[in-house]
């Protein structure tokens, strides 16, 4: 597994909160338990599996419904 934090753009209302973590926990090999979105900070975090996906692909995901991602951070977890 491996852990992704992706910097988006301001979000400016709650609900695209909603929208985002529904956006991210629909890309199979998310771990949906795991995906959090903090409003304040426009930052998603989610771990998901390496021979399912890859954040690119989760950013994809976000960017089509959207709400521009402006860099993406990953950590492998061991």
């Amino acid at each position: 597994m491996n852990t992704a934090t992706l910097k988006l753009d301001t979000l400016t209302c709650p609900s695209c909160m909603l929208k985002i973590e529904a956006a991210v926990r629909n890309v199979p090999g998310v771990d949906q338990d795991t995906v959090h979105v903090s409003f304040a900070n426009s930052k998603v975090t989610f771990r998901f599996d390496e021979d399912l996906t890859d954040a690119q692909t989760v950013a994809n995901a976000i960017e089509k419904i959207g709400y521009p991602v402006l860099s993406i951070r990953t950590a492998a977890q061991r």
